[in-house]
């Protein structure tokens, strides 16, 4: 390995202005701890807000990496590791990542937050899943119980996440309705897992709603806008709705309806994956759930596009421009 390598920190919190590419020398991991020689790793909205200083914490000092989802190939392995075979390729999990970002030529990580890539998919294809598909299992599968009868919205359906809730919610049988600004995602969507399809900004939304469920309303709410839509789709929830809300796409933390909440007994839950992550018990069945899904073709990464690491800026401004192509964005490494 050569002794200088490349990484991507912020200095400030200022979105891409704070960006800087700077050389490091690799360090060996400390117990308990991996290191991964990078082969790609992904963009997430979540690590845009923590760039502005605006997502559930901030960095413990600056300058920090951006990014918790990766794929590589184990070059060092720390005391007191076991299970991790040197040369192989693993994936990081998300995580609460403090000063432990993947935006670098080598990745010092907690063995606890890799897992084992999947067999047959090459890098980018392994490094893009588990952030999107494990974020819609906990709350579709897990906590809203989708099935036959359980009708679930997932706003903002043509994200990663979102229609990784479509791809989870058609599995299991559920009514689920998606949403996009745009008319030209609707064929998208319905071919993800979609049931319907909504397209706007909220104007009659609770109208459809409505429509789409025989009058019943929607027992869960799968949220990545914020403040957006919420007063609208309040207004049809079903009794006992439960809303879960992973997201501010709109840079607004949402205002509660509460009269809405009182009237259908919902529960409003702000929802992070990497609390799931961090639990014993839940970790394993979100794992489980994707390599059997993806060895069984229930589920697939959509890989959109793939940029150089010296166009990490770039991927950026691609990923918050208006898109017709939907999929995951990838920063090749190396």
């Amino acid at each position: 390995m050569s002794d200088i390598n490349r990484e991507w920190v912020i200095t400030e919190y200022s979105g891409l202005s704070g960006l800087e590419l700077r050389e490091y020398a690799p360090e060996q991991p400390g117990p308990g701890e991996v290191r991964l020689k990078t082969e790609a790793f992904a963009l997430n909205w979540g690590d845009m807000d923590l760039m502005q200083g605006r997502y559930s914490f901030n960095f413990s000092k600056l300058p920090a990496r951006i990014g918790c989802e990766a794929v590589g190939i184990v070059d060092g392995i720390g005391d007191g590791v076991t299970g991790i075979e040197m040369g192989e390729r693993y994936c990081t999990l998300p995580y609460f990542y403090d000063m432990k970002g993947v935006s670098g030529d080598t990745v010092i990580i907690d063995a606890r937050y890799l897992t084992k890539a999947p067999d047959g998919m090459g890098a980018t294809e392994a490094g893009s899943i588990w952030m999107q598909f494990m974020t819609a299992y906990y709350p579709i599968a897990e906590l809203a119980k989708a099935g036959p009868g359980v009708n679930i919205l997932v706003t903002a359906a043509t994200s990663t996440a979102g229609n990784s809730a479509l791809q989870i919610g058609r599995m299991k049988g559920a009514n689920i309705i998606g949403t996009s600004r745009y008319d030209y995602n609707r064929d998208y969507l319905m071919q993800s897992g979609a049931s319907h399809v909504y397209v706007g900004e909220g104007e009659g939304l609770p109208e459809a709603l409505r429509e789409f469920t025989d009058g019943t309303g929607v027992h869960a709410v799968f949220d990545s806008i914020g403040a957006g839509m919420i007063s609208q789709y309040s207004k049809a929830l079903a009794k006992d709705a439960q809303l879960f809300t992973y997201g501010t796409l709109d840079e607004k933390l949402p205002e509660l309806p509460m009269m809405d909440l009182y009237q259908a007994n919902a529960t409003f839950k702000p929802y992070s994956l990497f609390n799931y992550i961090e639990d014993a018990e839940w970790k394993p069945k979100g794992l489980n759930f994707v390599y059997d899904a993806l060895a069984s073709g229930q589920i697939r990464p959509n890989i959109d596009r793939v940029f150089k690491m010296e166009e990490f800026p770039e991927a950026w401004a691609y990923l918050r421009a208006p898109r017709k192509k939907h999929g995951k964005v990838m920063i090749e490494v190396g």
